[in-house]
């Protein structure tokens, strides 16, 4: 065979490159969640600009219905999921409900804006709101039914939940639904997202299941080698505390017996500054967490008691945002708000030559914290 001469050799290795980083972006299943309590955010336009033409981002989760964000991702084919925020619940329990939030909120930016999914609400159990628990259900239900109504049978409805809905959490095949919960609230909202083939939602955050600074403990969360841990009763040897959690939630679903529902992880990160009582908060933590997290999802690899399951993920966040009430709050971000990665964990299409390994643009937003509790966007 005769040799290659060197410019066919750079043209086949561009087109190689090329091909590589198109098959990558259209299997990952990695987005963001794009969250606006900042006061030096670029407009979303700007931003929607940027995902498309910078990153391998394909989906973001906003935490309402920002009829700006809704404009300015027309024509990216970037999908979007929109928050009814928890206030608004109770009103969208008739299907009158939901068709006017609807025509306010979703219908006027369909087809331009590829809406997939509303989520009801954000972590609604946590907030022990009796009024908001009742109703989510029935919201749920109503737009469902108002958007077959308006004949867009693809968005889906869901909401997303935090893992304290678990107890026990540890280990994976002990974990269950809150007693007075499981049959009352998730055994007909799971039937829901069968009867629709919508997925449940959760936010299994690895950072928050750090009960001490032991090295093993923080490499266990982090993705990183470590002595993993034995479920005693499946003799499943966990590696990470990621899949731990996700079988946590599978367990409780397969006991009620929804083990097929489809599974969307709503919100997962790690910050990169914190408090100093915040045990294993560094930038270089947070670049090994999100950057790991990608590899893993996209590996195609699954859970032990879900082999070969990807996960729809949302990475939390997509910027830092300086009005969040904690430091470690709002530290978060991928981004600075000038578009410069706080680290670089391979979201880029392109290989950014002058990128380094953090701590640049705006920097960290760091002052004064009320507690260490974490805060998201209030709904």
């Amino acid at each position: 065979m005769a040799e290659t001469q060197p410019s066919s050799r750079a043209l086949l290795l561009l087109l190689a490159c090329t091909l590589f980083q198109q098959l990558y972006a259209s299997n990952t299943k990695i987005g963001v969640n794009y969250g606006t309590m900042a006061d030096e955010l670029p407009p979303p336009s700007t931003v929607a600009t940027f995902l498309k033409s910078k990153t391998t981002i394909d989906r973001i989760k906003i935490f309402d219905a920002n009829h700006d964000i809704l404009r300015a991702f027309a024509g990216t084919a970037i999908s979007v999921t929109v928050t009814v925020e928890n206030a608004h619940i109770p009103s969208l329990a008739t299907i009158p409900g939901a068709q006017a939030w609807l025509s306010k909120n979703i219908l006027p930016f369909l087809p331009k804006t590829v809406v997939t999914r509303i989520s009801v609400g954000n972590e609604v159990l946590e907030s022990n709101n009796k009024t908001l628990i009742a109703n989510i259900l029935p919201a749920m239900e109503s737009l469902h039914k108002a958007l077959s109504l308006a004949n867009h049978t693809t968005v889906q409805v869901s909401t997303p939940h935090s893992l304290k809905i678990l107890d026990p959490l540890e280990p994976p095949s002990a974990a269950s639904f809150r007693r007075g919960h499981d049959k009352a609230i998730f055994a007909p909202m799971l039937d829901f997202h069968r009867r629709t083939k919508s997925p449940f939602m959760v936010n299994p955050y690895p950072f928050f299941g750090i009960t001490s600074t032991d090295l093993d403990t923080v490499n266990y969360a982090l993705f990183k080698p470590n002595n993993g841990v034995r479920d005693k009763v499946t003799s499943m040897k966990y590696t990470n505390m990621f899949d731990a959690q996700m079988d946590a939630v599978f367990s409780a679903m397969k006991k009620l017996g929804y083990e097929d529902v489809e599974l969307v992880v709503a919100e997962t990160g790690w910050p990169s500054v914190g408090e100093q009582h915040e045990g294993g908060v560094s930038f270089e933590n947070a670049e090994t967490y999100n950057g790991n997290l990608i590899k893993h999802i996209n590996s195609g690899k699954g859970t032990p008691l879900m082999p070969g399951r990807t996960f729809e993920t949302f990475i939390f966040s997509l910027f830092n945002e300086n009005l969040k009430p904690t430091v470690s709050e709002r530290n978060y971000g991928l981004f600075y708000p000038d578009l410069t990665p706080v680290y670089n964990v391979g979201v880029f299409i392109a290989k950014e030559a002058s990128v380094p390994r953090f701590g640049f643009g705006f920097g960290p937003t760091s002052g004064p914290t009320s507690g260490p509790t974490r805060q998201r966007d209030s709904l």
